[in-house]
């Protein structure tokens, strides 16, 4: 049996609705984690925050967990397009130091979304045919950088990956002097840049 007009448009409404409440949520998880810390995010925090229900908040996820990883997948995607954004509009320069500036600053300016993505414990699959297509997204943006066999193309961009993570949490955990940040962001980009040297 054909669908009406009038039934279409109100199931485009509901998903529509659906869609926008899904975002509230995690609107509220990400603003709530930058002011207090992601141990305030609990789906109790949350209805009271956006004022809906909990049963509401567990239509949308299944549980607390689910809330942070759907924040964790739109934070790869943020990163993904910083990074393209940054690989793409170098004319004149180096590439590898323009993307190598754009997560680091990700990370700096985005500390909480930072932490979800890679230090809070969640069940989100990398290198896995399971893997969202934000995190591969994400992930290609380096890719692209190491052209050449796949393999080892693939093994550098991770190595490259390690790095800016490493810089990124040491600077975060004031383990490392901020006064030094571009000598060693200089160091890390000839090192990739002329990998024989």
């Amino acid at each position: 049996m054909a669908t009406t007009p009038a039934a279409n448009r109100i199931a485009e409404r509901k998903l529509r609705d659906k869609q926008a409440r899904r975002a509230q949520i995690i609107s509220a998880a990400r603003r709530i984690a930058e002011l207090e810390g992601w141990s305030n995010v609990t789906v109790r925090r949350l209805s009271d925050e956006i004022s809906y229900s909990q049963p509401v908040l567990y239509a949308h996820f299944e549980n607390r967990e689910g809330i942070l990883a759907a924040v964790a997948i739109e934070g790869f995607q943020e990163l993904g397009l910083a990074l393209e954004k940054a690989r793409k509009l170098v004319k004149r320069g180096n590439t590898v130091e323009s993307v190598a500036a754009a997560y680091l600053e990700f990370a700096a300016s985005s500390p909480a979304l930072y932490e979800v993505m890679f230090s809070l414990n969640l069940s989100l699959p990398f290198d896995d045919p399971a893997t969202p297509a934000q995190m591969r997204f994400a992930f290609s943006q380096l890719l692209e950088l190491f052209p050449g066999q796949s393999s080892k193309s693939e093994a550098v961009s991770e190595l490259f990956w390690a790095s800016l993570h490493g810089i990124a949490e040491l600077t975060r955990t004031k383990r490392f002097k901020h006064s030094r940040h571009k000598e060693r962001v200089k160091a890390l980009v000839e090192r990739f840049t002329f990998p024989s040297r």
